[in-house]
């Protein structure tokens, strides 16, 4: 997915890189440093998805995709109420639980032979989550929130999974209820824009079950570093103009009304950021926003296209740039790759960062820090020492 401003040969993206020949000890975020020109994205392509059910078990399939079916265009307010059900049709995620990359490694298990690109191509590659990488394309322009990601080395491959900071354990804990209902309202929102399948209706009548996932597994590429990542998705448009995902799929969130300048111009320099990063990185075309009153009801409905939103803040000197974002990215990844060098599952670096700082990097080992699980490193090295399989008819 080339960006206008994107080169296609622009692979090393040296312009955006002044400090590579100071020891790696420390990375700055400062816009300023990645304004070079937009580097090279590949455009991302599915490889494959996986679901997760209402009590977080993974299933390799797409049983939990759901099917975008807005309100009809009539002129009239969707009057949606997002306090519906809450809090007694609620079922959230438990957040104690440290899930870290579980779910993609159950994925990447199942498919390592038959990757795209061959078993050998993910020995290059990063794995994450998508919305780490949405963290790292945001962190030149963040100034509230800090973040910590462990990286590991196995076969190879680069991990990446992030670390509660003790500031966000600490704001969790103590999330005050306007905040909860504020997040149980976001996906209340996807539960009246979505049908179980094509063509079908919706039922905001039943619980709200945060366990329950549908996500994509994508492959790109960020200059010279191979990407595999995956993302939760909320749901296929099926009159899309195009079946191939990514390209068919919607991104639903909801926002307070906007009612005036300041209130549209703070809008389009934080929020906006955060949606274009989220739907940018894995290609999703769209994202449907729900606009909702002080009383928590939708009053309007507004589509953002991905590829429009920095025309919203391209004339605002305090505004982002896609450029400053993908570059600092592509940067943190070229750091990690030269800081994490020896091929250890339990061995983990720690990047830490805050607002108004470098990144900084230290070294752990085994627990708590290590997070690939022994039954993935088991397994993938069993299959290394294992002669090939032979495929079977059914395979």
């Amino acid at each position: 997915m080339e960006s206008r401003g994107t080169k296609r040969g622009a692979g090393k993206i040296e312009v955006a890189e002044p400090w590579n020949k100071l020891p790696a000890s420390s990375l700055p975020t400062d816009p300023a440093l990645y304004a070079g020109p937009f580097p090279f994205y590949r455009r991302p392509s599915e490889l494959g998805c996986f679901s997760l059910d209402a009590q977080r078990q993974y299933h390799g399939d797409a049983r939990a995709l759901r099917y975008y079916c807005p309100p009809p265009t009539n002129g009239q307010s969707p009057n949606f109420d997002l306090r519906d059900g809450y809090p007694d049709r609620y079922r959230p995620r438990d957040e104690e639980v440290q899930e870290r990359l579980d779910h993609l490694l159950c994925w990447v298990l199942e498919h390592r032979g038959r990757l795209e690109g061959g078993p050998g191509w993910l020995a290059g590659a990063i794995v994450t989550w998508r919305g780490h990488l949405t963290k790292l394309l945001t962190t030149p322009y963040e100034r509230q929130e800090g973040w910590q990601l462990a990286a590991s080395r196995f076969q190879g491959t680069l991990y990446l999974s992030e670390v509660e900071t003790p500031a966000a354990r600490a704001q969790r804990l103590t999330r005050p209820p306007l905040l909860q209902e504020l997040m149980y309202m976001g996906y209340k929102f996807e539960q009246y824009m979505c049908a179980d399948k094509p063509g079908g209706s919706t039922d905001p009548s039943g619980e709200v079950n945060t366990n329950v996932a549908f996500c994509s597994v994508l492959r790109s590429r960020l200059g010279n570093h191979p990407l595999l990542f995956s993302g939760e998705v909320d749901c296929i448009d099926p009159q899309a103009p195009t079946t191939q995902p990514p390209t068919c799929y919607v991104e639903l969130k909801t926002s307070k009304e906007m009612r005036s300048p300041g209130q549209r111009k703070s809008f389009y320099r934080r929020k906006l950021l955060k949606w274009w990063a989220q739907s940018f990185l894995p290609g999703v075309p769209n994202v449907v926003a729900g606009f909702r009153n002080p009383e928590g009801f939708v009053c309007s409905l507004k589509t953002f296209r991905t590829m429009e939103m920095f025309e919203y803040v391209r004339n605002d000197r305090d505004g982002w740039n896609p450029s400053v974002c993908m570059n600092f990215c592509a940067a943190f990844l070229s750091f990690a790759q030269n800081t994490v060098v020896q091929d250890d599952p339990r061995l983990v670096y720690l990047f830490s960062w805050e607002p108004g700082s470098p990144v900084t990097v230290s070294e752990h080992r085994d627990a708590p820090h290590a997070f690939l699980p022994t039954w993935y490193v088991e397994a993938m090295t069993q299959d290394l020492l294992s002669p090939p399989k032979t495929p079977s008819p059914k395979d």
